[in-house]
């Protein structure tokens, strides 16, 4: 099934479900409680992002052959970073370059998100996929000098901007993929193709990832997994590949869909 979160004319906004000809029906109740998906047709202004306030936990160099494009050894064990609720945006709407802290480096990076359904700690691998609930496309924009010039060592700064965590265009629930580790994902910037890879060159994969972050921590529903980006991103290119005013990002992931942006500069 697939899950949107919509907003109608009179400004209510919440979830339905999409069919294939393109209509949506209302769902009611808790997506990750009890729900029904009922007859009724949802007025859909505006697609929003699948979820808001939630937990997004980031997983940074988790492709082989991103790792060797950015010359780094592969990790010990998964490298974590945070975004803020406030990085996440709507599908469609403006990726923004920072301008009141400036930055000149913003990059690209399609990656699977994971969805958690269900309170989970402690999981092992084996039983890790039970508590997905769902898959949807994010991009992991980075502004990249201050991740690694004037972040002071940490990556938050340069990775939880305002519209730094697109994600969308809806949630596909996990019995629709059987395997989230052999899916092909790609970014589209202007038409062109700059990365296109298979989930399968994950260092860790999904249930790997689920295993480690839940150890000794409590991973609430409705928590977002970042799982890592594969190699083509923008800072690898000769020449560096930055993103301006005017881009449009497309972020495409096989069984999901695609989730667009365009990329405006910030107004100060």
């Amino acid at each position: 099934m697939k899950i949107i979160r919509y907003i109608d004319s009179s400004g209510f906004s919440g979830f339905g479900r999409l069919d294939e000809h393109g209509k949506v029906y209302k769902i009611e109740g808790d997506i990750f409680g009890s729900y029904t998906v009922s007859d009724n047709l949802a007025e859909v202004m505006k697609v929003l992002a699948p979820l808001i306030h939630a937990s997004i936990l980031c997983i940074g160099l988790n492709y082989r052959r991103h790792a060797a494009e950015s010359k780094m050894k592969l990790p010990e064990f998964p490298v974590l970073f945070l975004k803020a609720a406030n990085s996440v945006q709507n599908p469609g709407d403006p990726i923004y370059i920072p301008r009141k802290l400036p930055s000149e480096k913003v990059d690209y990076e399609c990656e699977l998100a994971v969805i958690i359904g269900r309170k989970c700690k402690n999981v092992s691998r084996s039983d890790a996929l039970d508590y997905v609930f769902g898959y949807t496309c994010a991009n992991d924009v980075s502004a990249r000098d201050w991740q690694v010039n004037f972040g002071g060592g940490q990556w938050c700064r340069g990775k939880t901007f305002d519209s730094f965590c697109p994600l969308g265009p809806h949630i596909v629930t996990a019995d629709e993929i059987e395997d989230p580790n052999d899916l092909q994902i790609k970014t589209i910037l202007n038409g062109k193709t700059v990365q296109d890879w298979n989930t399968n060159d994950m260092i860790f994969d999904v249930q790997s990832l689920i295993e480690f972050l839940s150890g000794s921590t409590t991973l609430l529903p409705g928590t977002v997994i970042l799982t890592g980006t594969p190699h083509g991103v923008g800072m690898a290119s000769k020449p560096p590949r930055w993103l301006q005013q005017g881009d449009s990002v497309i972020i495409e992931i096989e069984k999901i869909g695609q989730l667009i942006n365009p990329v405006e500069s910030e107004i100060i």
